[in-house]
C-alpha cells in the first residue's frame, strides 16, 4: 500500500545530520509513533549521497533485531526522501553519557557493560546478514 507524507504527523525534532534531521511522527491512521529520516534532495545530490542512501534502505528493510531500528516504510516528497523507522524511546547513548547526571558524566560500568553487550548483539545480527557497518 503507498503511504505518502500525508499519512504522518510530525513532531520534534530528534536530531540533525548532513543530509536533514529525524522528526518522531506519529501515523495518521493508527496513532503509532514512529522516527522519520528527512534525507534533503538537493544536499544528497550536493554531495553525492544517494547511494548511501538508498544503501542505508535496503539495509533497514532486511534487519530485523531488538537493537537496531528497522524500516516501517519509504517515500519520497517534492524535497525530502524520508525513511519512517521504529522508534527507540529513551534517547541516544551520547545524551545518557552527557545528559543525565550532568556534574558527572558517564555512568557506573554494569551499565556500560549493559550497553556494549546491546551494542554487539546489534552488530552481530548485522554480521550474520552480512553487512558491515562502516
Amino acid at each position: 500500500q503507498a503511504v505518502g507524507a500525508e499519512a504522518f504527523v510530525d513532531f520534534r525534532v530528534l536530531g540533525k545530520g548532513g543530509f536533514g534531521e529525524v522528526c518522531a511522527c506519529q501515523r495518521r491512521a493508527t496513532g503509532k509513533m514512529y522516527a522519520n529520516k528527512r534525507l534533503n534532495k538537493k544536499r544528497l545530490k550536493k554531495r553525492k549521497g544517494y547511494e548511501a542512501a538508498l544503501v542505508e534502505k535496503r539495509i533497514l528493510a532486511r534487519v530485523h533485531s531488538r537493537f537496531i531500528v528497522s524500516l516501517a516504510c519509504a517515500f519520497q516528497t517534492k524535497t525530502d526522501l524520508c525513511l519512517v523507522m521504529t522508534l527507540m524511546n529513551g534517547g541516544d547513548l551520547r545524551y545518557h553519557i552527557y545528559n543525565v547526571d550532568e556534574d558527572n558524566p558517564g555512568f557506573p560500568e554494569p551499565r556500560a557493560v549493559f550497553y556494549t553487550a546491546q551494542i554487539l548483539l546489534g552488530l552481530e545480527h548485522l554480521h550474520q546478514h552480512r553487512i558491515v557497518y562502516r
